[in-house]
């Protein structure tokens, strides 16, 4: 077992990836009870436990209040868990952009849903991408991106598919629309905050982006 010192923007999910192992394996190595929440300047014990790698992990994380743009109410489920399936890009794409939401609203919106994908998408891709919510889909390079047509039940099980909105139920969102980045785990996506239960809801002019390989 090796020990590794906590980095800002670190995330359990990116080190479980990183150093191959499961985020519930380091949660219970290192007594942590929320997974989404970890320390820089805290050491992280890296290491197999013993236990089996498929033992459950943390439970439901409770109702989080979700306002602005996006909106929505956080209801909870598993979260930290790293990204399978998909593409290489769009497993890079799903964990900057985790490491964004994180780094500005966690688990709350701040009405910036277009400034955190721009964000994840530069931080994994190396490419700016202007626009807000109802704009972005416009403004991805085409020779970079893809629209595909699935429905938000299957992109969800996809990690690092940008979805856009063009108009939501909140005010601003009637306005700016909403955009995010899937995390592949089947109900979750990211931009300036992780919002656990993502649906259609109140949301018109869905579409689905891929990063090409």
């Amino acid at each position: 077992m090796s020990n590794y010192r906590i980095r800002p923007g670190d995330t359990l999910s990116g080190l479980a990836a990183r150093f191959g192992t499961s985020v519930q394996k380091l949660a219970r190595d290192n007594n942590i009870s929320n997974p989404d929440l970890i320390f820089s300047g805290r050491t992280l014990r890296i290491g197999h436990s013993g236990r089996d790698s498929f033992d459950a992990g943390g439970g439901r994380q409770g109702v989080r209040g979700g306002s602005g743009v996006g909106g929505g109410a956080d209801v909870g489920g598993p979260m930290g868990v790293a990204p399978t399936g998909g593409t290489e890009k769009g497993r890079r794409l799903a964990e900057a952009a985790r490491a964004a939401a994180m780094g500005m609203g966690g688990y709350n919106s701040q009405g910036l849903c277009a400034t955190g994908v721009s964000r994840a998408i530069r931080n994994s891709m190396g490419i700016g991408v202007s626009g807000n919510g109802n704009q972005i889909d416009n403004n991805l390079p085409r020779d970079k991106f893809r629209q595909v047509d699935m429905s938000l039940e299957e992109a969800l099980k996809i990690p690092g598919l940008v979805l856009t909105w063009e108009s939501t139920s909140t005010r601003l969102g009637s306005i700016y629309g909403h955009t995010a980045v899937t995390l592949g785990d089947g109900h979750s996506s990211a931009s300036d905050f992780i919002e656990r239960n993502t649906t259609n809801n109140g949301r018109t002019g869905f579409k689905v982006f891929m990063p090409i390989e």
